[in-house]
């Protein structure tokens, strides 16, 4: 497994990455063959039912590291345009870190698919999604969209 690196500046606004952001997430990718892996443990500001971490932000966590899939594996960016979200059972927060997965299951043209996942301390699926990504034409996501380029993902040795 790889830890990726942020390539953005440090004071980017970004809800889900920057590590700046005073209410962000935090979140820090980690390339493993064909995912992007993230290890993440959730801070009680982010319960919606008492102990629960909120499917909001939960949502969120799944579009940061699509993101992500779309940038490092796809070579490019992009922006969602769909997301299915499926709840199989409560995220509790007092269980400690959770891991997030995220795979490009399909490729239509322009259009990726990426299944993520968000599993609980013990690895139990606490929720899982399908998003939709529009990915940009490298030239244009450089151009119109700050995409850096894959290298910059990638720690020099």
């Amino acid at each position: 497994m790889k830890k990726l690196v942020n390539p953005y500046p440090e004071e980017s606004p970004c809800f889900g990455c920057s590590p700046s952001n005073p209410i962000g997430l935090h979140l820090h990718f980690f390339e493993d063959k064909d995912d992007i892996v993230c290890f993440w443990k959730p801070e009680m500001n982010y319960q919606g039912f008492i102990n629960v971490l909120h499917g909001g932000i939960q949502a969120t966590i799944m579009d940061e590291i699509a993101s992500w899939t779309v940038m490092v594996k796809a070579k490019t960016a992009g922006v969602t345009s769909d997301m299915k979200i499926k709840y199989h059972k409560p995220l509790f927060m007092n269980k400690g870190e959770i891991t997030i997965r995220s795979t490009i299951i399909e490729k239509q043209k322009r259009l990726l698919t990426i299944h993520t996942r968000i599993t609980d301390k013990e690895g139990c699926l606490c929720s899982e999604g399908w998003i939709s990504y529009f990915a940009f034409p490298e030239e244009i996501a450089r151009r119109k969209y700050y995409y850096p380029g894959v290298e910059k993902f990638y720690a020099k040795e």
